[in-house]
């Protein structure tokens, strides 16, 4: 028997359960009922009775046999093939390429210990669908540890490639530094010095990080963790003018980075322009009685250009943000405040009748911890004896410094025909595009910090795998950024602004999205790590039908799933 279709001019064609009999030495057919009026999954359950197919009952044929996470790995992955981030890395062997960019990928979706990505790579024990996707199969640690020190050993191919993606002659380059710790004590790099995270307990390292105007990351270098900012300065002027071979550039770094003898012994032979700032003694010397910064410039302006003889064939850039003078106000009369409650502490432990402290230099060491605390010796005038000790606060040189309270002054020497004022005032502020850079590396985003890592190699190799890590996200955040928090609408939020010194404001969109949740598609808006999460949820599965072999099956993408694969240029695929 079998069931037969049968055309039927202009109707619906006719289904017919038939069967076939042999008449003597013919082969004849005969109908043996008309299926027309059953139900389409009722035909089909009938011809799988036909064909000799085991029926079970409805779900119970069908078994998931692996479901693993794959969305987030499809829009990063996907984004690292649009980027061409293969092509980035050197020549090498297909499996060490994209082992590599697994381990770049990994590091932005699930940022753990080698060990751990090791185990999550691997298609037998893995986390997400990112070793499978890649086709990497059995990983193991020793492979991914050989990995990495490859990857450290090719990072000037690396930065080349990526400066000369990004880079241009007679564009803007941003460099800051930043710190963070280590875990152990044997690392050559590892030293005790200023520490931007608040841990003094632990040996740290310095990280110089140089980015684009648009602050996208272009090199890193680790130095040791008690080299000054301005020493490291050197190393990039080399990569910039000898490995990327850029003519004219403009490295902008704060007033800290590039100070004059930097100018002088590294940016000057070196045919490099810059942009930094004054530190408060050279705008308080400028600032002086008949000196070339005087506050009625700010009568009907907030940023004026002016001379001087200590800065020859220089643009020195004066600006005043109200806020800014607001809020350093603010923080001087707390600290004075507190200063003074501590040292009013002191003194009635000096004075009391009961056991009062005693001796200059015990008042001394007490007194030295709450100024060294706070800084603020300077506002202070302080008398201490073996009995007593007496204090008052300095008015005239508190006055002096508030009146320049939101004053700073920015330095160049590039031609104002080629750096307009507001433009070489939006460059320097372009600097937190480098603390972005910083908070995504060192915080939840990508865990740079602590370093585990003893080998100087490694250290570095560790870095610069976070680093692209973060070039990654970069690009991801560009593009989703009308699914984020982040504003999208960068024209809006400068035409905003009524002058490039005012603070940033966020343009209507942002603040429609801040208000509502909601973008303008009406879908709930995210930061970067929750739409990973939500795009994590749309899973890779692995199923069986009955005893057919496995096969994959990807599962429905929802509405904020299929606007982010949407943005991302890609398309919902296994």
């Amino acid at each position: 028997m079998y069931v037969a279709v049968v055309p039927n001019r202009g109707s619906a064609p006719a289904i017919l359960l038939r069967e076939s009999y042999r008449d003597g030495t013919k082969v004849k057919n005969r109908t043996l009922k008309n299926l027309s009026d059953w139900p389409a999954e009722q035909i089909e359950a009938l011809r799988a009775v036909l064909r000799g197919d085991r029926l079970v009952p409805a779900g119970e044929g069908l078994q998931i046999v692996r479901a693993l996470p794959h969305g987030h790995v499809l829009a990063a992955l996907g984004t690292a093939r649009r980027l061409k981030l293969d092509r980035v890395l050197p020549r090498a062997l297909e499996r060490r390429t994209r082992l590599t960019v697994g381990l770049i990928v990994a590091r932005l979706l699930e940022p753990a210990s080698k060990l751990a990505t090791a185990r999550g790579l691997d298609e037998t024990t893995a986390l997400n669908s990112l070793g499978v996707t890649l086709g990497l199969g059995r990983v193991r640690a020793n492979e991914i540890y050989a990995t990495l020190d490859w990857l450290g050993a090719s990072q000037g191919a690396i930065e080349d490639a990526l400066a000369q993606r990004h880079l241009s002659d007679r564009t803007l380059m941003l460099y800051d530094v930043t710190s963070t710790w280590l875990e152990g004590r044997c690392c050559a790099l590892a030293r005790h010095g200023y520490c931007r995270d608040g841990r003094r307990d632990k040996l740290q390292i310095i990280v110089g990080l140089l980015c684009a105007a648009d602050g996208c990351p272009i090199a890193v270098e680790v130095f040791e963790g008690n080299t000054g900012d301005p020493a490291t300065l050197a190393a990039q002027v080399d990569k910039l003018k000898r490995r990327f071979r850029l003519r004219h550039v403009v490295l902008v770094g704060d007033r800290g980075m590039i100070t004059a003898a930097r100018i002088d012994e590294d940016l000057a032979p070196a045919g490099l322009d810059w942009l930094t700032a004054l530190r408060a003694p050279a705008i308080q010397a400028l600032a002086a009685d008949n000196g070339p910064l005087q506050l009625s410039l700010f009568d009907q302006r907030d940023m004026a250009e002016i001379e001087s003889a200590e800065f020859p064939g220089e643009r020195l850039i004066v600006c005043r943000n109200p806020a800014l003078a607001e809020e350093r106000t603010r923080k001087r009369n707390d600290l004075l405040e507190a200063t003074e409650r501590d040292l009013r502490q002191i003194q009635t432990r000096v004075r009391r009748a009961n056991k009062p402290l005693r001796g200059a230099a015990r008042i001394g060491l007490a007194v030295g911890a709450v100024m060294g605390r706070r800084k603020m010796a300077k506002h202070f005038s302080i008398t201490i004896t073996d009995t007593d000790l007496v204090f008052t606060r300095h008015q005239q040189g508190i006055a002096a410094e508030a009146a320049l309270d939101g004053i700073y002054v920015l330095r160049t020497n590039v031609p104002a025909d080629t750096l307009s004022t507001a433009d070489a005032v939006r460059a320097y502020k372009s600097l937190a595009r480098v603390e972005r850079a910083f908070r995504s590396l060192k915080t939840g985003d990508l865990e740079l910090r602590p370093v585990f890592h003893w080998a100087a190699p490694r250290v570095r190799a560790h870095v610069l795998l976070c680093m692209l890590a973060y070039y990654l996200e970069w690009h991801m955040r560009q593009t989703l950024a009308p699914m984020l928090f982040d504003d999208h609408d960068h024209a809006a939020a400068e035409a905003a602004r009524s002058s490039p010194v005012a603070k940033a404001k966020p343009s209507p969109a942002a603040k429609r999205k801040a208000a509502t949740k909601l973008t303008d598609d009406g879908l709930p808006v995210h930061s970067f790590r929750s739409l990973l999460a939500d795009l994590a949820t749309l899973t890779r599965n692995t199923v069986r039908l009955g005893l057919a072999a496995p096969f994959p099956l990807l599962a429905t993408p929802t509405q904020i799933q299929r606007r982010a694969l949407d943005l991302l240029g890609l398309k919902p695929a296994l």
